[in-house]
């Protein structure tokens, strides 16, 4: 009978909470934003591992997300495409010949510029750098192997995982569908901090492995907004529809850069510590136009045109969801062979022959104006009068929008979204 192998990828997006701070200076320097292009680094002698990969995962979160974007018609999307990167490079240890010659494809990486082995040593140097206790931010990210006792693993293979990306390994009766379905639910709820609950309703009764990565970032604004202003507003679905949604709004500083040749507005909002986000507004009519030129090139000329600005800012808060099938966009994207009965998987066990059987992923996000402990707290700001010319542009985003999430550390950019719909109820 063929084995099957479960691959489930999960993570918890992003818990986004305001927290005062009375010494943010809106003049303030902030440190360059990080480039996608592996030219844009002068590691100065310093081991930079992760250097390596960073423009490969960046080509593929752009081209996971068209993937997306045309399955998703008028729906919210919110994934992490490192998490993504990160589990089926993991699996890449085990695939063999043209198995993993798709992968790597797939995973947008040419082995005539990057060798297999600086790919796995740049994932771990990521995984160092974003677990890093002393960050400012609440950044984990992990993998782990939930194991059939009746699956034979290589050593290599499992040393691998261990070496480059710090799997845990656990032996679990992956056949009591019921118990193990149960044990990986509170394994993950555990990992994502309660946010993803219950995700699998059943281990198929063939599975023999299940590979897991997580990744929970929580981020403070390091200009918060106050929620005694936040209001009802409309936001616009499109020409004829809108909903209400709890718009928050601050006068601030900000880095910001007018795309007149994409018709957007780009506006970065940091967050204490080494952790960024872009929020991109196209305007009306003209969001396919940005996505379809969404590649690691633009944000990088996004990035590098960004220039610090008041503006009246106007940004709705929003909790959303995604849930994908990466084994149907993965066939989409041309890696076929490693869900099929022709996947060669010879270096995960001699002697079970694999397949991956099912892929999902699951993403969450929430962002807001504050945390519960300074809900209560009043902050009045006094500025200077001053007679600006020409006035502070008033950018609201009352209209679909999209998110990229980045850490400044790795250049990695760590969850990439589309709110079409601030107030949907998501699944």
């Amino acid at each position: 009978m063929k084995t099957a192998l479960h691959l489930c990828l999960l993570l918890l997006g992003l818990q986004v909470q305001g927290q005062h701070r009375s010494d943010i200076n809106d003049e303030q320097q902030e440190e360059n934003l990080c480039h996608f292009t592996e030219d844009s680094y002068q590691s100065g002698g310093e081991n930079l591992a992760h250097v390596k990969i960073t423009p490969s995962n960046a080509d593929f979160a752009f081209r996971f997300y068209k993937q997306v974007r045309d399955e998703a018609s008028n729906k919210n999307i919110f994934f992490s495409p490192l998490s993504i990167s990160t589990a089926f490079a993991m699996l890449s240890l085990g695939a063999r010949s043209n198995t993993l010659n798709e992968l790597h494809k797939g995973l947008a990486f040419n082995l005539t510029e990057v060798e297999e082995q600086e790919i796995h040593e740049g994932f771990k140097h990521v995984l160092q750098l974003l677990n890093d206790p002393h960050r400012e931010v609440q950044l984990n990210m992990g993998n782990i192997l939930f194991i059939d006792d009746q699956l034979k693993l290589l050593q290599k293979f499992l040393d691998d995982v261990t070496n480059f990306y710090y799997s845990e390994a656990i032996s679990s009766k992956l056949q009591n569908s019921a118990e193990a379905a149960k044990e990986i639910n509170k394994y993950i709820e555990t990992k994502t901090h309660g946010k993803i609950v219950d995700l699998l309703k059943s281990v198929d009764d063939e599975t023999m492995m299940v590979l897991i990565n997580y990744i929970f970032f929580k981020g403070y604004w390091e200009k918060p907004f106050n929620n005694l202003v936040t209001r009802d507003s409309d936001f616009l679905l499109d020409d004829k529809n809108s909903v209400k949604v709890k718009m928050m709004h601050q006068s601030k500083v900000f880095n910001i850069h007018r795309d007149e040749k994409l018709s957007c507005w780009v506006v970065e909002i940091p967050y204490k510590g080494d952790a960024t986000s872009l929020f991109v507004l196209p305007d009306e009519g003209t969001m396919k136009q940005v996505e379809d030129t969404l590649l690691k090139e633009t944000v990088s000329n996004w990035i590098q045109s960004l220039k610090k600005r008041k503006i009246y800012l106007d940004l709705p808060k929003f909790s959303i969801s995604g849930c994908y099938d990466v084994k149907s966009l993965f066939k989409k994207m041309g890696v076929t062979e490693v869900f099929s009965d022709q996947a060669d998987l010879s270096g995960v066990s001699e002697e079970t022959r694999l397949k991956v059987s099912r892929a999902i992923h699951k993403a969450t996000v929430d962002v807001s104006e504050n945390g519960t402990e300074a809900a209560a707290v009043t902050v009045i700001e006094l500025v200077p009068l001053s007679a600006e010319f020409p006035p502070p542009p008033h950018i609201t985003f009352n209209r679909p929008f999209l998110m990229i999430i980045i850490d400044k550390t790795t250049h990695s950019i760590l969850f990439m979204g589309k709110i079409v719909n601030p107030a949907a109820k998501e699944d």
